[in-house]
């Protein structure tokens, strides 16, 4: 035990604080955000606001995952999962202090529009489990996965390496994340069917991953800074 906090300490040393700052603000963001929902327009395509942060989650681990190896960057998700589950603490206290949100003053609509703004900022305890469970499992997924590819790689082959680790293990684990997100929450406590359980997972998962391909060249930037700094420390 003692072995593993020590080397849990001196992984937080190692990794560049942006990057840990990164994750943990996308998890936050991610989860806050998934409470409003995106008008596409088109009845098939179910998506939310959430999807503006959570490529920045999968790619952080992918970086992660791609210096420090998987064990390291799952060990990062659950901090960034503990730092949610703190914000969404504080962000439920709030919710229940006394008080007026600035954007309630609608003349005849502000105890509506109080209430609305605390419960958003407030959670629901069944949405917070099926998020923080979703996330888990597809963390510890994208990460072994990403891992996992860029062995049978064999060798270092540049941004397409990257590219090809990064972007199956994003579309699987970000499928996953969706998947169990709506069979825990939206199946059980909204009634969707499994069909659209499995749309909504999959339309969301490109979407993420069009983000992910956007911002990937970034990412590899990124990556490679960080291990020359290794291999010159």
């Amino acid at each position: 035990m003692k072995t593993a906090y020590s080397d849990f300490r001196r992984l937080l040393r190692s990794v560049p604080p942006l990057l840990v700052s990164l994750l943990i603000l996308s998890v936050v963001g991610m989860n806050l955000l998934a409470n409003k929902s995106i008008n596409t327009g088109l009845d098939w395509l179910a998506l939310d606001c959430g999807i503006l942060f959570s490529w920045l989650t999968f790619l952080s681990m992918d970086i992660l995952t791609h210096c420090y190896g998987p064990r390291a960057a799952s060990a990062l998700s659950f901090v960034a999962l503990a730092m949610n589950l703190l914000m969404a603490g504080i962000f439920f206290l709030a919710s229940r202090i006394s008080g007026v949100w600035g954007e309630s003053f609608v003349e005849g609509s502000e105890e509506i529009i109080n209430t609305a703004l605390d419960n958003t900022f407030g959670g629901t305890w069944f949405i917070i489990l099926g998020s923080s469970v979703a996330f888990l499992a597809s963390a510890v997924l994208n990460n072994f996965l990403n891992y996992d590819i860029g062995k049978l790689l064999k060798r270092d082959r540049g941004f397409g390496g990257f590219a090809l680790r990064s972007y199956v293990s994003t579309f699987l684990a970000q499928f996953a994340d969706n998947l169990i997100f709506a069979l825990l929450v939206s199946k059980l406590f909204f009634g969707w069917t499994l069909l659209q359980c499995f749309t909504c997972a999959l339309t969301g998962a490109v979407a993420e991953l069009l983000f992910e391909i956007f911002f990937s060249p970034l990412g590899y930037r990124m990556s490679r800074r960080i291990l020359q700094e290794q291999k010159e420390a």
